[in-house]
């Protein structure tokens, strides 16, 4: 590699040293050529003259070509060898005005290359002095100097010109490579962002092949395989609604502006996903300014919205179930109380009629409460309220449930029993989360069961301590097992439906154990009983 050059490259530096190795080889043509009369001139010396210049310069020219590792200094000391050598050879071989003349440009092209301006200006008044040298050795005729001027003129228009072009295309081609640059950096940084999106991004060109595209994309469409060259409509097969697959390039094409669609879907591994697909032409300023009907591309913007339109749709059909289930009690409230006021008016109404229709009033009152008390521990559950663990003691908290609801059993006719170990130890959990699950348990089994017994059972096996709330109750049919965690799911059979009940229980329950960290484990037999159990690790000993 050349070192101390201002304005050289590799390139350059190979070319001048190929010059430099063919321009004595022609001259030494040219001087036998004089030698042998072939070209005539009156600045011929002698053989040995010729030769004497010549073999050193053919020698140096060719330690030039081959060694290209060489240090500033050792290439000013070979353009001023070469400048001696073209001098001498210019005065005693073939005079200022011959063919090979125009070879100072050469030189004029390596002092530049290597010493900028000032080797230049150098090499030209060596040429002038040489044309002077000429003129004075041949004493000044008229002819000569006039031929010489000429000459002269006419290397220096053709050098400075040459080296002006070559200057010029070179400032050019530095700022072309500047700008290359700088459109590559701007490229990765717009690739950074890109790729630091969280959703899938995508650009096409006018025919609908990608050419840019982010992390977020390959991770959406479960490949590790690059997209570039790729067509759209290969790598995303869409559907609508309608079950009808969608042509993007097609829809793409005749976009005149941003276009958002959240009705179709993919199958990506197996797996079918709802998309939005958001999209738009990308129009060079170029197309703006001129109002062409034309695009470079397309941009597009693709969000995973499967979980997204699943709550939207599991929240609608919530609310709908919901209003449904309020506006039964509400309307028998609602006419039980009216009649009772149209029957307050009439003496002749007895008592005991008053007094079913208000407590119908109040039993559905009750149930309303009971339904939004299970909304309302739904949506502490969801919005993570009571989320702070504490330290709990076991052995108090199942105490204070029994005491709880023992009057409530004792109501029924049922024995309420608790089976609690000597040592259970603490836990840290959500108070509220763990006090409301274990009370679904107990006030359902207390619920369905007409006679015998509900227990209440806490035991600790190494750090597991099992929770279980078991009953003699009607049972669960297998049919009604897979569906009873389901929300208002209730059981067709008439034992339960005779009952009381917004069939949110256990649905809430499911969500309040997986705020615990654990599962609800259910063994049910029809007409034998039903039990309710879960594990809960023992944190603190």
């Amino acid at each position: 590699m050349y070192q101390g050059g201002v304005k050289i490259n590799e390139k350059t530096a190979q070319i001048i040293r190929f010059a430099s190795l063919i321009m004595p080889v022609a001259l030494t043509f040219y001087g036998l050529f004089i030698q042998y009369g072939v070209a005539n001139t009156s600045h011929y010396v002698s053989d040995a003259v010729f030769f004497g210049i010549m073999i050193p310069w053919i020698v140096m020219a060719t330690f030039h070509f081959l060694y290209t590792s060489i240090s500033r200094t050792i290439n000013a000391v070979a353009l001023i060898i070469f400048h001696v050598l073209a001098v001498l050879y210019i005065l005693f071989v073939s005079g200022f005005a011959n063919p090979f003349i125009a070879g100072w440009i050469i030189l004029f092209s390596a002092t530049y290359a290597y010493f900028g301006r000032d080797g230049l200006r150098l090499s030209i008044v060596v040429l002038v002095a040489t044309a002077a040298a000429d003129a004075v050795l041949h004493s000044y005729s008229s002819s000569i100097i006039f031929t010489d001027i000429l000459t002269a003129l006419a290397i220096l228009i053709v050098g400075v010109t040459a080296i002006s072009i070559s200057q010029a295309m070179e400032v050019d081609s530095e700022e072309l490579t500047r700008s290359k640059a700088q459109e590559t950096l701007e490229r990765d940084r717009i690739l950074t962002i890109v790729n630091n999106l969280a959703d899938a991004v995508l650009s096409t060109d006018e025919n609908g092949i990608i050419r840019v595209y982010n992390a977020a994309c390959l991770n959406l469409l479960d490949t590790n395989t690059g997209l570039d060259g790729k067509n759209i409509d290969e790598i995303l097969t869409l559907v609508d609604a309608d079950n009808t697959q969608v042509k993007l390039l097609d829809n793409l094409q005749k976009s005149r502006g941003v276009v958002v669609r959240d009705d179709v879907t993919m199958n990506v591994a197996d797996e079918t996903i709802r998309l939005e697909v958001t999209y738009s032409p990308i129009r060079s300023s170029y197309s703006v300014s001129k109002h062409a009907d034309s695009q470079d591309g397309y941009i597009l913007i693709l969000r995973d919205i499967t979980k997204a339109k699943s709550l939207e749709e599991e929240r609608d059909e919530f609310i709908s179930v919901v209003s449904h289930e309020l506006r039964t009690p509400i309307t028998i409230a609602e006419g039980t109380i009216s009649n009772v006021q149209l029957m307050m008016d009439r003496p002749n109404i007895a008592k005991k009629i008053l007094q079913d229709a208000v407590t119908t009033a109040h039993d559905q009152v009750v149930f309303l409460a009971k339904m939004v008390n299970d909304l309302s521990t739904l949506s502490r559950a969801e919005r993570g309220v009571a989320d702070e663990e504490e330290e709990i003691d076991v052995k108090a908290m199942v105490n204070d449930l029994f005491g709880e609801y023992s009057p409530q059993a004792a109501k029924k006719g049922l024995q309420f029993n608790l089976d609690a170990g000597s040592h259970l130890g603490n836990i840290m959990a959500s108070r509220l989360y763990l006090h409301e699950l274990l009370q679904n348990f107990v006030t359902n089994s207390i619920k369905y069961t007409k006679g015998g017994s509900v227990t209440l059972r806490a035991h600790r096996k190494d750090d597991i301590i099992t929770f279980e709330v078991k009953d003699t109750g009607i049972g669960i049919s297998k049919a009604d097992q897979a569906k009873v965690f389901k929300k208002f799911y209730r059981s067709e059979d008439y034992r339960t439906r005779e009952t009381g009940g917004t069939g949110l229980g256990l649905y809430v329950a499911v969500k309040l154990a997986k705020k615990l960290g654990t599962s609800i484990n259910l063994t049910s037999r029809l007409n034998h009983g039903s039990s309710f159990s879960f594990d809960m690790k023992s944190k603190i000993k």
